[in-house]
């Protein structure tokens, strides 16, 4: 699919800018992985693109060295355990992107470098809410070109096992970025859902603060079995960072009784700001994964006809 924008332009959806973004001065964070449990640095880079579109790219530093650059580009997924991994070409890779990746989409940070000195982005408090504070603290500076959208066409839908534990996925065609997530893994916790159309201001309000979870009894086989296969998984996970399950109770509580289903949404948005832009489009899930995720992604942008770039007509 071409990636030129400003081939049709829309009427702007209500509460996004009509000018893409970068951010207006450095930002800085510091962490440790959920999965690797190492301390990363991140730095978070303005650009200010000229030419060739920039978008959002990583550089993976070590011991001041550049190692290599990654674009935040669908075509460099990796399937990985319980996050969104990209890996260029070279070998390079960087982890668990899918918390950062939805908080620069709906703070309109559409180009920007991201540093970091280690594999994977830090959990910080296992939400977006960290990152929400520290890129509006840094402010926001308009870059001339306009807003662009990638506006859904056509129906596209995946599916994965059937009966209780069938996942689905689907978009469809819509004025706005619109969402109704639904998610009953948790049997002790009852079915949870969350509906409504997808602004910065409603991912702020209503979604960055949704916390990592998972039930402790399931997590620790699963370090264990990570450590024998040499694969990262989970060992950084800690209370602090994650709403921890244990039995029929979160330890410390939940932030909102729905917690678990707006943690989904929240990385629903982070797993399709791999597109590199936002949706005109309405999409339904079914208990979603990040595996899920990406396959409605890649299936969207892989579909003849189904999508196309747009900008935005304030």
């Amino acid at each position: 699919m071409s990636v030129d924008a400003g081939v049709c332009r829309v009427k702007l959806p209500s509460g996004w800018q009509a000018s893409e973004g970068t951010l207006a001065r450095p930002l800085e964070l510091s962490g440790r992985g959920l999965h690797t449990g190492r301390r990363v640095n991140v730095r978070i880079l303005p650009v200010a693109p000229s030419g060739e579109r920039h978008g959002i790219v990583f550089r993976r530093l070590r011991d001041g060295r550049e190692l290599g650059m990654i674009a935040a580009d669908p075509a460099l997924r990796q399937s990985q355990p319980l996050c969104t991994m990209l890996r260029a070409a070279d070998g390079v890779g960087v982890r668990t992107v899918e918390h950062l990746l939805g908080s620069l989409l709906v703070c309109e940070i559409d180009h920007a470098i991201v540093e970091l000195d280690a594999e994977e982005v830090p959990i910080l408090d296992g939400s977006a809410q960290p990152w929400i504070d520290a890129i509006m603290a840094c402010g926001r500076t308009a870059l001339p070109q306009p807003k662009r959208f990638l506006r859904v066409l056509k129906p596209v839908s995946v599916a994965d096992g059937t009966g209780a534990t069938r996942r689905e996925m689907h978009v469809e065609p819509a004025d706005e970025y619109v969402l109704s997530v639904y998610n009953n893994d948790l049997k002790d916790f009852g079915d949870m859902e969350w509906y409504g159309r997808l602004t910065p201001r409603a991912f702020a309000d209503e979604i960055a603060s949704a916390r990592s979870y998972g039930q402790i009894k399931w997590a620790v086989p699963a370090i264990v079995v990570g450590y024998l296969r040499g694969v990262p998984i989970l060992r950084g996970a800690r209370t602090s960072c994650t709403a921890s399950i244990v039995g029929k109770r979160v330890v410390g509580g939940l932030r909102q009784p729905d917690e678990f289903v707006r943690h989904r949404v929240l990385d629903l948005v982070g797993d399709l700001a791999l597109a590199g832009a936002p949706l005109l489009g309405r999409v339904t899930a079914r208990r979603p994964t990040h595996e899920m995720n990406y396959r409605l992604l890649a299936t969207l942008l892989g579909t003849p006809g189904a999508c196309e770039w747009v900008s935005a007509d304030a």
